[in-house]
């Protein structure tokens, strides 16, 4: 059995919306270059944790935290923690497909001139690397001038992949990322997240616990803010240790 390096690590982690506790005393070692799956009913914290990976939830007024979160071993909350380069290295892909409204190019180059300001043959070279990184040069290389919300929903959310990609992340965060998408794309952005594990650290909720057994290293099961049960997927869904994992998976509420 291959050795699990871990890339990010949750210490009794709380968090607060207010009064309310979204999320409780989460432990968890999510491994490097794996796909890790969130799943569990709607509202029991899983896209509140995923967001908090990279302090998206510092945008939501009234959050409170307690404990801890690593990213190789550096406290991601600590002071001089530098949430853009955070956010630089640990990406994120949302349910819907949000492209800027500018040229598919454009898109790409957002990230890296934001970050710094390419040589133009530079910037063609990484929105080149990044298209074919999220499986999509191939239908976009002759309208890259064109708009962005062109393209069809499926391309969209590959393209907003490839904008994520071309900042040279880590890890990447996705919310639901086929929620919206009709089956030939789900299947598409499905294929695409096993060649990116390769390479990255990839981390999704997902409802469909189909995708999750067929896509994922890992799933962690969550339940009214508790993380219930992580493990290897084939043991999670064959051999649950939790009976409340056990009644979710088959099932009995959800």
């Amino acid at each position: 059995m291959k050795r699990m390096n871990k890339i990010i690590t949750t210490t009794n982690f709380d968090l607060y919306y207010g009064s309310f506790q979204a999320l409780k005393s989460i432990n968890i070692e999510i491994p490097e270059k794996e796909i890790t799956a969130l799943i569990g009913p709607s509202g029991c914290g899983k896209s509140t944790f995923l967001k908090t990976l990279n302090r998206m939830n510092d945008l939501v007024p009234g959050v409170k935290i307690s404990g801890e979160i690593k990213f190789h071993g550096e406290d991601i909350f600590a002071k001089e923690m530098n949430v853009n380069l955070l956010r630089k290295r640990i990406g994120m892909v949302f349910q819907k497909p949000n492209p800027f409204p500018m040229s598919i190019y454009d898109n790409i180059a957002y990230g890296p001139r934001l970050h710094g300001s390419p040589k133009k043959t530079e910037l063609d070279e990484i929105v080149e690397r990044s298209l074919r990184g999220a499986a999509l040069w191939d239908e976009v290389k002759d309208r890259l001038k064109k708009s962005a919300l062109g393209l069809s929903g499926g391309q969209q959310q590959r393209l907003c992949i490839a904008r994520a990609l071309s900042v040279e992340p880590e890890v990447l965060l996705m919310d639901e990322p086929t929620s919206a998408l009709d089956p030939g794309s789900t299947i598409r952005i499905e294929n695409l997240m096993a060649e990116l594990r390769r390479n990255y650290t990839v981390v999704i909720v997902t409802h469909n616990m189909q995708q999750a057994v067929r896509i994922s290293d890992k799933t962690a099961f969550f339940l009214i803010g508790e993380m219930v049960e992580f493990g290897e997927t084939e043991q999670i869904f064959a051999r649950p240790v939790d009976r409340r994992t056990e009644d979710y998976i088959t099932g009995r509420f959800g």
